[in-house]
């Protein structure tokens, strides 16, 4: 068996393809060929090679499997393939409750009737979730920080100076499938979520099954006047307990729209977008 590693060279600072020979240790005497994955036309290699007796494992974080669900058809998607994580989140992983540094058998399976956002006009796909608030604010100043050094991004760090002196809160207009449309004052974010978990280990929508039959997504308010409330709740969200507090709500539909009264940083799959006022999304 020869197996196909799709690695992205420019990621993670330069060292995709470091990380990606990893793998070399849970494929311990296979043939294996490295392929770079940067720009690569997926549809076309995925049709070459799925004839021959051959593997493909696509290699890398959230970022990677956002970049290949949003580069690649749906019948390359129906072609097996497997997922070995390298990010330095691996949220989709996590949620999936996948072991670390295993390989994700036929990975695809995951990846037919994802969920589409409008975002400034542009369409995405997205595997674990959308982050629109001070999470993408996180994302936005981590960005600036990977530019100017190679030490890694502290985002925790980031988020507690954003909560205290840098992020304002926004009034959001949310509105859920045919339901009357609200209105939120000092959000502080508003996600929507395919699965459990982003962020590098956040769990908003605890509940959220991306393998549910209905399809439903979850969609996450967290709001208080409060900045010191808003941090003292914050820790718990990394294992899915802020939802205890009355300062979060968590709402279910397949398509939702929100708004925000002033733009910030919005993220899909930890990729940033900046200037974001308003998101649309709808399930599939």
């Amino acid at each position: 068996m020869k197996y196909y590693v799709l690695y992205n060279g420019k990621s993670n600072n330069g060292r995709g393809y470091a990380g990606a020979t990893a793998i070399q240790a849970k494929l311990p005497g296979e043939k294996i060929e490295y392929v770079d994955s940067n720009k690569m036309k997926f549809d076309r290699f995925f049709a070459e090679k799925s004839q021959e007796d051959c593997r493909i494992v696509l290699c890398g974080g959230d970022g990677t499997l956002n970049y290949f669900i949003n580069h690649s058809s749906d019948e390359t998607k129906d072609i097996d393939f497997d997922y070995f994580p390298t990010g330095t989140g691996n949220d989709f992983c996590k949620d999936i409750e996948s072991k670390p540094g295993e390989i994700v058998k036929n990975v695809n399976r995951y990846m037919k009737n994802l969920p589409v956002a409008t975002i400034n006009g542009k369409d995405y796909k997205f595997i674990n979730g959308i982050g629109y608030g001070i999470d993408g604010y996180c994302c936005e100043i981590g960005d600036i920080q990977r530019t100017k050094s190679e030490k890694p991004v502290n985002y925790t760090g980031i988020a507690i100076k954003g909560i205290l002196f840098h992020f304002k809160p926004r009034k959001a207009t949310i509105t859920i499938d045919d339901k009357p449309e609200f209105t939120v004052e000092n959000t502080w974010l508003v996600p929507t979520m395919k699965g459990r978990c982003y962020g590098g280990g956040m769990y908003p929508t605890p509940k959220q099954d991306r393998n549910a039959s209905d399809g439903k997504l979850s969609v996450m308010t967290y709001t208080t006047k409060s900045a010191i409330t808003a941090l003292a709740v914050f820790p718990k969200i990394f294992k899915g307990e802020h939802v205890k507090n009355k300062i979060v709500n968590i709402y279910t539909g397949y398509n939702i729209t929100v708004k925000f009264d002033k733009p910030c940083a919005l993220q899909v799959d930890g990729e940033t977008i900046l200037n974001v006022s308003e998101y649309v999304v709808k399930a599939r």
